[in-house]
């Protein structure tokens, strides 16, 4: 990517020229037949003068430019300001090079960066990798979040967590701008080809035409936080840092949209303030638009109901769904069968998402198509303003848990119970183990201690600590709901 931007950057400002007898023909560049995949995007920016072919006819497709070059054609297509602009003080970067003031400018809104070492590079090819990130702040598309499992690449081998590319890669990825070198590799460190870059900046420019960006100064300089949208399919809402760095706190909210349909959108402004909007995704002569018309009322929010800790190997399919049900905690059904989707996050097994607009207490119970049920406890509670819902759940451990204490410790000793536990929950070892399962039977709760897991600081005010299980049972309507951990007691 940075040969493309740096050819293209140099065919912008040296190689201009007043276009042949060919400007009116489908094909601009002898070598550039319109049968080529980036031949429209190429002719399009060179009738805009954003690039510009060599004295020959050509146009050179194949060949890479510099970062120079590329923070040249960058610069102009965005229509920055080059007027007034401040040193940022690259020391291969000296005000006389033809590329100073798109570099300084570029530089000072934060989407260019400069080496280790003080120097720029302006005469190194730009790599995929890097113009990936440079696009995204470039044209101030969304910074999407990748999935939180560091090894998660989007299948690209080549990208694992610690290149300083990889969010933007994957950004320009879920916003269909970009593709492999293979379905498994990328290629960070390769060049981009003037042909290659002339469709990627003409694509990411059509994209960000396309998008609606929310800004907070839009409401009162608010915060834009808890985000919800229903129907993914229609429309991506991601919210972004305002300045395309990690140390700012102001965000905007990206709309992103992905085919025609009707999705809502809430979110709130401030501590009591709260938006809905029902959103349209139309196409207007070919490209989207997204249309925004507040609503009064609450939307139903969308809760991901996970097994937890149930991470998807690579050597195991995905298990889905085959009903979940909801009744309230006294039992009565409030949907039979209620609509779900899965996760988007592609590594969590058993994960489904239901839309909530109910206020009160629920179980879920979801069946799974393995054979397997868990049950949720839900919580949800309308505001005081009448515009959202706040909602959370968790599984519902009405089997047994088991805990296991210092495990290898073979002088751990019997446990210590104290009169009446047997009422609440039964407490088993494991043969040969420091495992107890720990078996519901009524709500309460009491500790599990251990001789050889208590001591006395030196400190005589710190009192006397006990290491233990601490055993708490809920009763989530018909159901008993076990919590039970290793833990410290003073």
């Amino acid at each position: 990517m940075r040969k493309i931007l740096s050819i293209l950057g140099a065919a912008l400002l040296g190689l201009s020229l007043p276009l042949s007898g060919n400007a009116a023909e489908d094909q601009r560049f002898s070598d550039v037949p319109s049968t080529k995949h980036f031949a429209e995007a190429v002719n399009h920016l060179a009738e805009r003068n954003i690039i510009g072919g060599y004295p020959d006819g050509t146009f050179k497709p194949g060949e890479s430019i510099t970062r120079g070059q590329a923070a040249a054609i960058i610069a102009k297509m965005t229509k920055l300001d080059m007027t007034t602009v401040t040193n940022p003080g690259f020391k291969d970067v000296s005000t006389a090079n033809g590329y100073y003031k798109a570099i300084a400018a570029l530089s000072e809104k934060g989407v260019i960066n400069g080496y280790g070492d003080g120097r720029f590079g302006p005469n190194d090819n730009i790599t995929r990798g890097q113009m990936a990130s440079i696009l995204i702040k470039a044209f101030e598309l969304p910074l999407y979040k990748e999935p939180w499992n560091p090894d998660y690449t989007n299948s690209f081998k080549d990208l694992n967590y610690r290149n300083s590319h990889r969010a933007g890669v994957y950004s320009l990825y879920q916003l269909n701008l970009t593709t492999g070198t293979t379905p498994t590799t990328y290629s960070p460190n390769a060049p981009v080809t003037r042909g290659q870059a002339a469709k990627l900046l003409k694509a990411s420019e059509e994209v960000k035409a396309e998008i609606k960006v929310l800004h907070p100064e839009d409401y009162g300089g608010h915060e834009i936080t808890n985000v919800s949208t229903t129907a993914p399919d229609v429309l991506d809402a991601i919210t972004h840092y305002k300045k395309n760095t990690l140390y700012e706190t102001d965000m905007v909210l990206h709309l992103v949209p992905k085919k025609e349909g009707t999705a809502t959108l809430s979110f709130s402004v401030d501590e009591k303030a709260h938006k809905n909007y029902t959103v349209q995704v139309k196409k207007v002569n070919g490209a989207f638009q997204v249309l925004l018309d507040e609503a009064n009322g609450p939307f139903a929010v969308p809760l991901e109901l996970w097994m937890k800790d149930e991470i998807k190997k690579e050597d195991r399919p995905s298990i889905g769904a085959n009903s979940i049900s909801l009744k309230t905690v006294e039992g009565k059904t409030v949907n039979g069968n209620m609509s779900f989707n899965s996760c988007t996050n592609p590594i969590k097994q058993y994960c489904h998402v239901v839309q909530i607009d109910l206020d009160g207490d629920f179980i879920a119970t979801v069946r799974y198509a393995d054979g397997t049920e868990t049950l949720y406890s839900i919580h949800s509670v309308l505001d005081e303003s009448q515009s959202f819902y706040t909602v959370s759940s968790h599984v519902i451990n009405h089997h047994y848990m088991d805990v296991t204490v210092d495990e290898g410790n073979k002088n751990l000793g019997e446990p210590i119970l104290p009169n009446g536990y047997e009422k609440i929950a039964t407490v088993k070892r494991m043969n040969g183990t420091n495992t107890f399962r720990i078996t519901p039977k009524k709500a309460g709760n009491f500790w599990v201690r251990f001789p050889s897991r208590m001591w006395t600081p030196d400190d005589p005010l710190d009192g006397r600590v006990q290491f233990g299980i601490l055993v708490v049972v809920e009763q989530i309507g018909p159901h008993l709901h076990i919590e039970a951990e290793e833990t410290v007691e003073y």
